[in-house]
């Protein structure tokens, strides 16, 4: 399993890879698109991926969300995941934008954000499809955290994870802060 598992998320990262060098739907400054050769990501990790019930909560509270451009946005504090990390528990709220949709939004900072991560941190995105086991559990696989579009271009604007989902621990899977802009 583990070198089918590492294939598929090598293989997720190339088409990423090709994603962001197609100058029609890149996110990279066009300037930078002729230059580009590849994000950089820790290496595939399995330990850093978690099978996990979300603890749903009943009140769901609207929390307001800061943006990168100092703005601001809704999200719905769906539910929250407890897990260990290097020994240390700790505890994510995943977010929906719409109580209707399956997916569910973690947004994170980690020890890593503004050394080798990006520093306003990264997104995990979990689909019903492909990150929910049969008996119910979510698949929470560190190893496809990703930076939000900010990171690559100040023309977006980008949600920041909120205060309660920065972490103390380093997270060293996923995708490392992309070195062109800063």
């Amino acid at each position: 399993m583990a070198s089918n598992y590492q294939d598929a998320v090598e293989a997720q990262r190339r088409r990423k890879d090709e994603f962001f060098a197609d100058a029609h739907r890149s996110p990279l400054p066009p300037a930078e698109q002729e230059a580009f050769e590849g994000l950089n990501y820790y290496p595939v990790d399995p330990a850093y991926r978690y099978e996990l019930s979300l603890d749903e909560y009943d009140d769901k509270a609207v929390v307001t969300v800061g943006t990168s451009t100092e703005g601001e946005r809704e999200y719905l504090a769906w539910g929250e995941f407890t897990f260990e990390v290097n020994g240390e528990q700790v505890t994510l709220v995943a977010y929906k934008a719409d109580p209707d949709d399956d997916r569910l939004w973690v947004p994170f900072r980690d020890a890593t954000s503004g050394e080798e991560t990006y520093g306003a941190g990264r997104y995990i995105d979990l689909e019903v499809d492909e990150h929910r086991t049969d008996d119910g559990t979510w698949i929470l696989d560190f190893n496809q955290a990703y930076n939000p579009t900010c990171a690559y271009a100040d023309q977006y604007e980008c949600p920041l994870p909120p205060t309660e989902n920065w972490l103390t621990v380093p997270i060293e899977a996923g995708e490392k802060d992309y070195e062109k802009h800063h």
